[in-house]
């Protein structure tokens, strides 16, 4: 009886480490997981940055000519409407 007793503990305690190196394996791919995870979030947010950065650029670059371009256009209706005003 104590024979098997000792055979049914070793055998328990031969799956128990295999069960223990298995849940290790899985903790340590589920750390590289999120470690993955988090270095690609932090890739997308710079990258979202940049983008949103750019556009903001490119936004304002073309407010700009278009105010520069208004501007010239009031600047030639004015010289014109000068240059009628007086026909002496």
């Amino acid at each position: 009886m104590a024979n098997s007793t000792e055979k049914t503990d070793s055998a328990r305690r031969r799956a128990q480490t295999h069960f223990t190196a298995s849940e290790q394996r899985d903790t340590l791919v589920h750390r590289e997981i999120e470690k993955e995870r988090a270095a690609s979030n932090a890739k997308i947010v710079k990258l979202r940055a940049l983008r949103l950065a750019k556009e903001a650029a490119d936004k304002e670059e073309k407010d700009k000519a278009v105010a520069e371009k208004e501007l010239a256009k009031s600047a030639r209706t004015r010289g014109k409407k000068a240059t009628h005003k007086n026909p002496a």
